[in-house]
């Protein structure tokens, strides 16, 4: 049955309407810009390779390997087509269970050319989280390294095998062929013997999943937010994109990746924008405080991406004294909030450097706003800002009580609406 309002109920209603204060909406005090939604995440990221094919793209901290542009981009196409051989097709699901590593950008990117869907974990998780997310991502096959093997082969698991079965685990480890565990693939091995013209032609559509993080966000065990090729290509592109990007990335940087890139901020403000800016990613497989200071001292970092308790180590430890970290133009801190006297302390000891923060959550892709003061044009920010809206996104805070907006400098719950949101979400204001 359909219900007409009478004329003085909408009368009423609309003079209800007219009373209460117009709704407050922050947005970036950078100009919104033209972003290539259309595009694959692989493609758009990889956007320069042409013309930066001698450039550094990879370093591999542990060995000291550096890998080019043109090389990543190879590896990442024969990194697809072993990954198709072994059945894995639009939409199926790879799991990579590994620290920071060439192999992680690799596998991560070579899942993208197939129109697949990367899914990352932790491999210090307990066999039973892992099985847990492998099962609820319904992934395929899982790349990790030999250490966790073992934990594959808990009976959770179906059995680790290279027949292909239905009742088997396709599980491909990245350490050196001759110590591959039984039953397990070499990934040097299968990626090496890859014919990158055997590559099948893939329709990705802007709202295909690429990547599929799992959040523990703030309503209880961790859930999986499907991010879409278009929502990580707007992501990337409010970031480093446009004439006055506001995380200023360019060729010849170097981006310090010791923040795990099973978590998205590492995996999108990291390797994602430095790869489609032509910078190179040097990849730490974990903090140790002597290795991460020699590495931005050999390699001259210039953008780090830290959280606060690496601040805390950084503004403490009198070991750093003993480096020269003259190198870093740049600090982004995220994931928690960086207080004054923190930030100021590692301001001590790198004076050149610009600080500031960003805040983002996983369903965003993750970045919601970010320190004007990144930008290639800067605008001051106030210390312990996490700056302002990214561009092409808008954002208010609402009043959990009343459902109204409220102006700036007030405490409320956050409404984004953008094109980097995650898949599957009503964006209302």
């Amino acid at each position: 049955m359909i219900k007409v309002a009478a004329p003085e109920a909408v009368a009423a209603a609309e003079a209800v309407s007219s009373a209460l204060p117009e709704a407050t909406i922050f947005r970036s005090k950078l100009p919104d810009i033209d972003i290539p939604s259309h595009l694959p995440l692989h493609e758009y990221c990889f956007a320069r390779a042409a013309e930066l094919p001698d450039a550094p793209c990879l370093i591999a901290a542990a060995t000291g390997r550096t890998y080019t542009f043109a090389e990543t981009h190879a590896l990442c196409r024969k990194a697809a087509a072993a990954l198709h051989r072994l059945g894995v097709g639009h939409g199926d699901r790879v799991m990579i269970l590994l620290q920071n590593c060439v192999e992680f950008a690799v596998a991560f990117f070579g899942a993208s050319f197939l129109g697949a869907v990367s899914t990352a974990a932790n491999p210090f998780c307990t066999p039973q989280e892992i099985h847990k997310q492998f099962v609820a991502s319904g992934a395929k096959v899982i790349v990790t390294q030999s250490a966790y093997v073992d934990k594959l082969r808990h009976e959770s698991f179906r059995r680790i095998s290279t027949s292909g079965g239905e009742d088997t685990l396709t599980v491909i480890t990245v350490d050196d062929e001759a110590t591959t565990p039984d039953g397990c693939l070499p990934f040097w091995g299968i990626v090496g013997s890859a014919d990158e013209g055997s590559l099948p032609e893939v329709s990705i559509s802007p709202d295909d999943a690429v990547a599929l993080p799992y959040s523990s966000g703030t309503t209880g065990l961790p859930k999986g937010v499907v991010l879409t090729h278009g929502g990580l290509v707007s992501s990337v592109a409010q970031q480093v994109d446009g004439e006055n990007p506001n995380l200023y990335m360019r060729e010849g940087d170097v981006a310090l990746c010791v923040l795990p890139l099973f978590h998205i901020f590492s995996l999108n403000s990291v390797l994602l924008c430095a790869v489609r800016a032509g910078a190179a990613v040097m990849l730490m497989p974990k903090f140790e405080m002597g290795a991460m200071l020699a590495g931005i001292e050999r390699w001259r970092v210039t953008v780090a991406a830290v959280v606060p308790p690496l601040v805390l180590a950084l503004a403490k430890n009198p070991v750093v004294e003993q480096h020269d970290l003259s190198s870093i133009r740049i600090v982004l801190s995220g994931a928690a909030p960086l207080g004054k006297e923190l930030e100021d302390a590692l301001r001590g000891r790198l004076p050149q450097a610009i600080f500031g923060q960003g805040y983002g959550m996983t369903e965003a892709g993750p970045v919601l706003s970010m320190c004007p003061a990144f930008a290639r044009e800067p605008t001051p920010a106030k210390s312990g800002s996490c700056g302002t809206v990214v561009r092409n996104a808008e954002l208010k805070v609402v009043d959990p009580d009343t459902g109204l907006s409220l102006g700036r400098n007030l405490p409320g719950e956050i409404c984004i609406r953008g094109p980097q949101i995650m898949k599957g979400t009503t964006q209302r204001f």
